[in-house]
C-alpha cells in the first residue's frame, strides 16, 4: 500500500486537488464547464441530491474518510432506486478547510468510487471551494422508462407494506462505534455487520431489479407500486409514502424488520425504537399488492418482511403487541430526527 500524501489541500492548491481528483472521475467527462451525458433511448432522467456535513452526518470519531466517500454516494442511489432509477453518474460538491488532509480527500474518493463501481455509475463532474466545515454535496442521475418509474403518492388501500432488510443496524452500528466498550461480549460477526451497516450501506438497486422481474409479465398499467427510501428512519418512510398517497397504514409489530441479535443485544423496546426511529438504514419500503409483495418477500430472504397493510384512514397506528408492549401508538413525525 502506497504511503498517504503528508500534504494539506491547501499546501497543493487547487489546481493540484484537481489534478488528484481527476483520476476519479470518468474518462472523456471532465475538463469543460460542464459535463454531457446520454440519456438512453426513451427514458426519463431522475436527478437527487444529498448532502454529508461534518460535525452532522459524520465525525472522525465514528467514521473514516472512505466510509464517508461510501455513505455520500450511498444515500444518493438509495433515493434512486426509490424511484426505480439505474444510476448514470453523480457529480461532487465539495467544500474544505485548507487544513484539509489531502490522504483524507483521496480516501474519500476512493470510497466514493468503491461504491460506484459495485452498484454502478461514475463521477462525472462537481466543484471545489474553500470552507470552514468539510461538506460533500453529491448530485446523482439515473434513468428509467416511464412506466418504470415509482413514487410515494400512489400507495392504495389494502396493499401490503414491504421493508426490503432490518431496520435498526445502523443506529446500533453507530452506538457501537461510539462506545465500543458496549460490545465486547457481541459476537464478533454481529459487531461487524452493524458497524459495516452504519459504514457502509448498501442502496437496495438489488431489490429494485427483482420487482422488476417479478413484474416483467404483468401489464405494468394495472399495477399501482409506492415507494420510498427509508433513510430517515422506517415510521417517517411509512408516513411520508401514507401523506403523499392521501391513506393510512396498520404496522404490525412482530412483522417489523428487527434483527433477533438486536433485539437479544438492547432488548424489545430500545430495539423497536430505533427500527422505527434509528434512521439511516437505507432500505426500501415498498407499498404492493398482496401476490407481489409476498413474492418478492420470498425472494428478498432474510430482513426482509411484510410490515403492514396501507388503510384508508389517515393515521399510522403500530397494532397493539402484549409481546412488543405497544398498544395502539400512533406514530407520528416529531418521533424521528429533523434538521430544524
Amino acid at each position: 500500500m502506497a504511503m498517504a500524501d503528508p500534504q494539506t489541500v491547501g499546501q497543493v492548491g487547487e489546481l493540484g486537488l484537481l489534478k488528484r481528483l481527476f483520476q476519479y472521475c470518468a474518462d472523456g467527462m471532465v475538463g469543460d464547464d460542464a459535463a454531457v451525458l446520454e440519456v438512453p433511448p426513451h427514458q426519463r432522467l431522475v436527478v437527487t441530491t444529498d448532502v454529508l456535513v461534518d460535525g452532522v452526518h459524520f465525525s472522525d470519531r465514528t467514521t473514516a474518510a472512505g466510509d464517508v466517500g461510501w455513505r455520500a454516494v450511498a444515500a444518493n442511489l438509495s433515493d434512486l432506486a426509490a424511484m426505480g432509477a439505474i444510476p448514470l453518474g453523480i457529480t461532487v460538491g465539495l467544500s474544505l478547510p485548507g487544513t484539509t488532509a489531502l490522504a483524507w480527500v483521496e480516501q474519500l474518493y476512493d470510497g466514493m468510487a468503491a461504491c460506484l463501481k459495485i452498484w454502478g455509475g461514475a463521477v462525472i463532474g462537481g466543484d471545489l471551494c474553500r470552507s470552514e466545515t468539510i461538506s460533500v454535496a453529491i448530485t446523482a442521475l439515473g434513468s428509467a422508462a416511464p412506466d418504470q418509474l415509482l413514487y410515494r403518492h400512489t400507495a392504495q388501500p389494502g396493499q401490503l407494506i414491504l421493508a426490503t432488510g432490518y431496520h435498526g443496524l445502523s443506529r446500533a452500528g453507530l452506538e457501537l462505534l461510539l462506545q465500543p466498550e458496549q460490545g465486547q461480549a457481541l459476537d464478533p460477526a454481529d459487531r461487524d455487520r452493524w458497524i459495516r451497516a452504519h459504514c457502509r450501506p448498501n442502496p437496495r438497486l438489488d431489490a429494485i431489479a427483482l420487482l422488476r422481474s417479478l413484474l416483467r409479465d404483468i401489464n405494468l398499467d394495472a399495477v399501482s407500486i409506492a415507494a420510498m427510501d427509508s433513510s430517515d428512519g422506517l415510521a417517517n418512510a411509512v408516513l411520508h409514502l401514507c401523506q403523499a398517497s392521501g391513506c393510512g397504514a396498520r404496522l404490525w409489530p412482530s412483522h417489523l424488520p428487527l434483527d433477533p441479535a438486536l433485539v437479544a443485544w438492547v432488548g424489545p423496546a430500545q430495539a423497536l425504537d430505533w427500527c422505527l426511529y434509528g434512521g439511516e438504514d437505507f432500505e426500501l419500503l415498498l407499498c404492493l399488492p398482496a401476490a407481489i409483495a409476498q413474492s418478492l418477500e420470498l425472494q428478498l430472504g432474510q430482513g426482509s418482511a411484510i410490515i403492514g397493510q396501507v388503510t384508508q384512514a389517515s393515521s399510522v397506528i403500530l397494532e397493539p403487541d402484549p409481546a412488543w408492549s405497544t398498544s395502539g401508538l400512533e406514530l407520528t413525525f416529531t418521533g424521528g430526527f429533523q434538521h430544524f
